[in-house]
């Protein structure tokens, strides 16, 4: 099994003089990333969903064992709240094809206000290809039940394990691999706040558990300011380690 700890995104300015040698033009900063880390999460196609071509691009351009995940359109997930995905799936299975052996997991997270709807979720879990890594984010605490749980283990679809302000901490594995998103510790914010050394030892803590289950493990950290996410995926990644 295998353990992926990276960053939600990596072409962040402020960033330089964290990751980022002064003066790194914004298309060097992918192979100064990958550099340091092995996997990553794409945002900006939640904002707009890149070409195949891109995808394509990607492939080429990163490194042997790097795993990228990815974030699905909100036009998926925001706009039409999982209604009617067959165009988008489709879409989105076309492009992740094209990412071949760099494939990590799709992220599709849903909106604050989406409230549960057990059967619009079990016609999207069913259009989703088998061969695709899929987690679901769920914002709105409605969907919170044990119900909703074994619907995503039936489709092998992971739980989205969240930690940040106002979010449920629930730990469960509903499919062969875990997602960890990590928001920040900040109780206020999400995105901020830098998590301490015994906040990370508890995580890897977890993360070990769900490797000795036989899990492969996906865990991003999303409080990119001041370069905090940075510094805790490197310091999580080394006592995931041991």
């Amino acid at each position: 099994m295998a353990v992926h700890i990276g960053t939600s995104g990596w072409s962040y300015p402020h960033w330089e003089h964290v990751l980022y040698p002064p003066g790194t033009a914004s298309a060097d900063r992918l192979g100064v990333y990958t550099a340091r880390f092995a996997t990553a999460e794409l945002n900006a196609s939640f904002y707009r969903w890149p070409k195949a071509t891109t995808f394509v691009g990607w492939r080429r351009r990163l490194p042997d064992g790097f795993q990228l995940s990815v974030k699905a359109s909100r036009g998926l997930t925001h706009a039409k709240r999982l209604y009617a995905p067959e165009l988008w799936v489709e879409r989105i299975a076309s492009s992740w094809h094209e990412l071949g052996p760099r494939r990590g997991v799709v992220l599709v997270q849903l909106a604050p206000t989406h409230v549960r709807d057990d059967a619009r979720l079990e016609f999207f879990l069913s259009r989703v290809p088998d061969w695709m890594r899929v987690a679901i984010e769920f914002r709105h605490v409605s969907w919170q039940d044990e119900a909703v749980y074994r619907m995503l283990e039936g489709h092998g679809v992971a739980y989205c394990v969240m930690s940040g302000a106002n979010l449920p901490c629930v730990l469960i594995a509903t499919a062969p691999f875990v997602y960890v998103r990590l928001h920040g510790p900040d109780t206020g914010y999400l995105y901020a706040g830098s998590y301490s050394d015994d906040d990370l030892r508890w995580w890897a803590g977890r993360i070990l558990e769900w490797d000795a289950q036989g899990r492969d493990v996906y865990a991003y950290f999303n409080n990119d300011g001041d370069g905090n996410a940075v510094r805790n995926a490197e310091t999580l990644r080394r006592l995931a380690a041991r």
